[in-house]
């Protein structure tokens, strides 16, 4: 198991996408955003059940910067409650990983 994770987050279209991948890196709370369009969620929401179209938002980081990273996307997206999903890097490239940390900085998120 590592310390890194992938933040997985659905937003409404190529704008919002943008803005989250630009501000998080921004503040060193991620070290790299893919987003991916033609996303379709079907979903119930208010006791409706709903169909969107959608953007998803990769996002790799430290485990330790979650909590702001969490805070951070909040704050920002336009949506009342925004997925925010993590799941933990078991295992990956040494180098790459590496470079997650250089990217962000080396230092735990809480200290930045």
């Amino acid at each position: 198991m590592t310390d890194k994770t992938v933040v997985l987050v659905t937003v409404p279209d190529q704008k919002t996408a943008e803005l989250l991948a630009h501000r998080l890196l921004e503040a060193r709370l991620i070290a790299c955003a893919q987003f991916l369009p033609g996303l379709t969620s079907v979903y119930e929401w208010k006791g409706k059940v709903e169909t969107a179209q959608e953007w998803l938002l990769i996002l790799k980081t430290r485990s330790d910067a979650f909590e702001k990273l969490c805070e951070r996307i909040q704050s920002l997206h336009p949506y009342e409650v925004p997925q925010i999903v993590a799941l933990p890097i078991e295992r990956g490239h040494l180098p790459y990983l590496q470079w997650i940390d250089a990217v962000m900085g080396g230092r735990p998120a809480a200290d930045q």
